[in-house]
């Protein structure tokens, strides 16, 4: 049979281009370190999954889905970072798309993307810098506790909970956030440029429903990631999850489990819920 009419006679869904592929990277829970009890957003954590996001073939984009009230602003700022550079890298469009929240370090993620799409519901913003703890100076006093603190160097001891707060380490302490903040700020003018319709109001620590946070310039549109991404790569766009390690009860009974480490992450737990309940979630 002549070549032609071969071709002429085969299906010609055989010869139809595949579809275009887009990864899906899921950043869920707050920034910092990792444990037993939850996985934390980190670059330990993330190296692997980021580095696979942007390794398949007919790789149209990748999809950031963040859900994160915020956390560490150095691990933030370096996840962020290691997105871009391998965004760079390929050449590949990086779209984030905003559940719950993408609020302080979350917000941060999202700014790594190329654009940003929230639901009308979610929280974004925050863009600000925090500390909180407890002082329980009145507490070792009724209890008849003496506090013992042995250092080498004067300001080794600042902010210990258990002692008189002190105005020289409050106002280190404003200095760290202050230089932290600004470094935030940058990033966020870096990468949202002349889409961010607002001044100083945006970076005082406020956040916003999508709504408003696109009416800011925040974000660039409000949908969701199966509607955007079908509505711009056709509805046979592949999607395909860069899945991170489980962490299941394999780990909590695992043999040799530290009781110390467990409580460590029962009080990072505790301190992450803090975190969503400032934002009402």
């Amino acid at each position: 049979m002549d070549r032609y009419k071969l071709l002429s006679w085969l299906p010609l869904k055989r010869f139809r281009e595949p579809p275009p592929v887009v990864s899906v990277l899921r950043l869920d829970g707050g920034i910092g370190p990792g444990g037993t009890l939850r996985r934390g957003l980190n670059l330990k954590s993330l190296a692997g999954p980021i580095e696979r996001a942007f390794q398949p073939k007919r790789l149209a984009a990748v999809a950031l889905v963040i859900n994160s009230p915020g956390g560490s602003a150095a691990q933030s700022a370096l996840i962020a970072k290691r997105i871009r550079q391998w965004a760079d890298e390929k050449q590949v469009p990086v779209i984030a798309f905003v559940e719950d929240a993408a609020a302080s370090g979350g917000y941060w993620l999202a700014c790594a993307a190329d654009e940003i799409y929230a639901d009308e519901a979610s929280i974004v913003g925050s863009i600000g810098v925090i500390f909180a703890g407890f002082g329980f100076v009145g507490l070792i006093d009724k209890l008849g506790v003496e506090r013992r603190v042995h250092t080498a160097g004067t300001r080794k001891a600042i902010l210990d909970p258990f002692r008189p707060e002190n105005p020289a380490d409050v106002e280190t302490l404003k200095t760290l956030q202050a230089e932290i903040h600004e470094g935030f700020k940058a990033y966020v003018r870096e990468r949202r440029g002349p889409r961010l319709k607002g001044g100083d109001e945006l970076f005082t620590g406020e956040f916003w429903t999508g709504r408003r946070a696109f009416e800011l310039g925040l974000v660039d549109g409000l949908g969701d990631i199966r509607s955007q991404l079908r509505a711009r790569f056709g509805e046979k766009v592949q999607l395909r999850a860069a899945i991170r390690e489980r962490r299941g009860l394999s780990r909590l009974l695992r043999p040799g489990l530290d009781t110390s480490e467990l409580a460590s992450d029962l009080l990072a737990v505790g301190e992450e819920r803090l975190l969503w309940s400032r934002f009402g979630l």
